[in-house]
Formats: C-alpha cells, sequence, structure tokens
C-alpha cells in the first residue's frame, strides 16, 4: 500500500488534521507529494498561498494522486535518476523544503509513509548539492577515460610489437639453452667416468688388502667342513636325548660323545655351542620377549620343542613354558586350542 492510501485508511492522520491544536494544516500531508511531483519534473497546478494559513504553500493534490497512486511509485523512488536533478528543480524545491513546520517531526506525527516521502525529498537535494561537486569530476574522468583508451591501443600496438620480439628472443633461447645442455651433459659423462675411475682404483686397492684376510677365512671355512660331521652328530644326539636331564647332566653327555668321536677319530669343534649352531640370536631374542627365560637352560629347551622331530613333555611347575609357548605358535594353532595348552 503507498503513502496515499495509507493516507486514506489511517484514521489517527485524520483526527489529527481536523484538530485545531495539533498545528497541522490539513494541507501539510501532501506537499511531500508536490515536492515529489517537482523531482520527477511532472506538471504541478498553480502554486498558490494557503487562504487558511498565511504563509504556506497550497498543494497539487490530483497530481499528487497520480504520481503516488501508481504500483510502481516505491520502485521508481527506489530507482530515481539523481543525476537529471538540476539548479531550477532544487530552486522549486526550496520553499517546500525551507517551511518552519516542514520537518521530520511533523511528517511523524501525521504519517511514517509521509516522513519516509519527506526523508526521500531532503535527501535528493542534499545529493544535488554534492552532486554539483562530483558532476565536474565525472566529466573529467570521460575525458581521461578517453584518453586511457588511446593510450590502451598504443599500448596494445607496442605490446604485439614485443610479442613479436620475444618470440624471436625465445627461439634464440632455446638454442642457447640446448647448447648449454649438451654442454653440462659431456661435464656430467666425463666426471662420472672419472669417478669411475677412482671408485675402481680404490676397489682394486681394497681387495689387495683383502686377500689376506679372504684366504684365512677360506682354511677356517675348510676347517668347519672337516668338522661339520662331528659338529652334527653332537647337535643330533642333543635334539634326541638330552631333553629330560639339567644342564650338569645334559654337559656330561656332551663330554662323553666328544669322548667318543676323539676314539672313533670323528673330527668335532672343541668349543661347540650348542644354542648359536642350532638358533640364531635374532629367533632366541625374539623368545625371551615372549616370555621364555634367558638362561641356557631355558634356551635349549626351547630349542628341543622347535627342533625335535617328536613331541615333547613338559614339566611346567611355574607355567612359563606354557605362556612361551601360547605366544610363540598363537599364529599356527586353533585359537580354540590355545586356552587348553
Amino acid at each position: 500500500m503507498n503513502c496515499v492510501l495509507y493516507l486514506l485508511v489511517n484514521t489517527r492522520t485524520k483526527a489529527l488534521l481536523k484538530d485545531p491544536s495539533s498545528g497541522i494544516n490539513a494541507e501539510w500531508p501532501l506537499r511531500p507529494g508536490d515536492c515529489a511531483l517537482l523531482l520527477f519534473q511532472k506538471g504541478i497546478s498553480k502554486i498558490t498561498m494557503d487562504p487558511d494559513r498565511p504563509g504556506f504553500i497550497g498543494t497539487s493534490w490530483p497530481d499528487s494522486l497520480k504520481l503516488m497512486g501508481d504500483t510502481k511509485f516505491l520502485g521508481n523512488l527506489l530507482n530515481f535518476p539523481k543525476d537529471t536533478i538540476n539548479d531550477e528543480v532544487v530552486e522549486l524545491l526550496e520553499p517546500y523544503l525551507s517551511a518552519d513546520d516542514f520537518n521530520l517531526e511533523r511528517a511523524k506525527a501525521v504519517s511514517g509513509n509521509v516522513a519516509g516521502l519527506l526523508s526521500w525529498c531532503r535527501a535528493m537535494s542534499f545529493f544535488f548539492s554534492i552532486n554539483k561537486e562530483v558532476l565536474p569530476l565525472k566529466a573529467n574522468l570521460a575525458v581521461q577515460e578517453g584518453r586511457l583508451i588511446i593510450a590502451n591501443t598504443d599500448l596494445a600496438e607496442a605490446q604485439a610489437q614485443l610479442d613479436a620480439k620475444q618470440k624471436e628472443l625465445d627461439i634464440v633461447q632455446a638454442k642457447f639453452d640446448g647448447a648449454v645442455s649438451h654442454k653440462q651433459m659431456l661435464l656430467d659423462d666425463a666426471e662420472a667416468t672419472r669417478r669411475k675411475m677412482t671408485n675402481a682404483t680404490a676397489l682394486i686397492e681394497g681387495l689387495a688388502g683383502e686377500k689376506t684376510r679372504w684366504t684365512e677365512a677360506g682354511l677356517r671355512f675348510s676347517d668347519q667342513i672337516k668338522r661339520l660331521v662331528g659338529d652334527a652328530l653332537l647337535c643330533t644326539g642333543f635334539l634326541s636325548y638330552s631333553g629330560p636331564f639339567n644342564q650338569e647332566f645334559r654337559d656330561l653327555l656332551q663330554k662323553n660323545w666328544k669322548t667318543m668321536c676323539m676314539r672313533n677319530k670323528i673330527p668335532f669343534s672343541e668349543d661347540l655351542d650348542l644354542i648359536k649352531m642350532l638358533v640364531d640370536q635374532a629367533t632366541a631374542g625374539e623368545w625371551v620377549l615372549q616370555g621364555l627365560p634367558t638362561d641356557n637352560l631355558s634356551i635349549q629347551n626351547g630349542i628341543i620343542v622347535t627342533k625335535a622331530a617328536r613331541f615333547p613333555l613338559l614339566i611346567d611347575p611355574q607355567g612359563q613354558a606354557t605362556i612361551w609357548i601360547k605366544k610363540e605358535k598363537s599364529t599356527d594353532c586353533d585359537s580354540a586350542l590355545i586356552p587348553l595348552l
């Protein structure tokens, strides 16, 4: 609903207009409409003074009603072409705007819509006072934009020439880069060859020093091969017969077996270490992490359990072997059988 229709149904406004003590002339609410007519540069009735109140200007109510009754009136206010305001329009607005009672407080007493229209009229007048200083700047801006277009055209021509020269430079630069790359490749090949020669020389010199150590290692390997039969015999006897006995009796068995080997002239290692012979250090360390004690007897028992061809019988009062077997065989045994161990 536009402001005119709002005035027609606003009973409070009608009461104020009829009340002489309110100080509001019956023609007052229509004066913002006259200002809108002037701003939209529409025709208005002949301006006359209000016969009822000296010093007050009469209004062009029929013309205002036609303007504000338009359904697009609010949109016209929002999209008003402010640059069309000129000195003549502002001069015609001046008698309305300079009236003592033409203020926002008096307008609010009549209607919020009337107050909004009054504020818009004053804002357009104030805008013109500012726009008078902006318009020369806009004109100058148009001139400078024209100069900018010319300058951009010249710049585009210069840029085209620069691009052509840049293409020629890129071709020459590509040839130069190719020559530099080929040169660097030759230098890299020469450096790689030099490093290979240096490494080969160092390797030859190092191998000369290793000859003695390799010769000694070869002699030791030959000696170990000769003793391998006896060492295997001792390890086999350990796995087959040492399980039920303690460490002391196991050492006694090893001593007796070594005597038999000497009597039968079977070579063996005097310093044979059964643990090192039958299991690597990493596996033994893993057993310890799984709960097997670190003493030699426990490690030997673990070897017998894992290496023997027959199922071992464990006497385990402390439960250490059970804990170890559960962890060591957890991935091999059926999960339903593990609790039975």
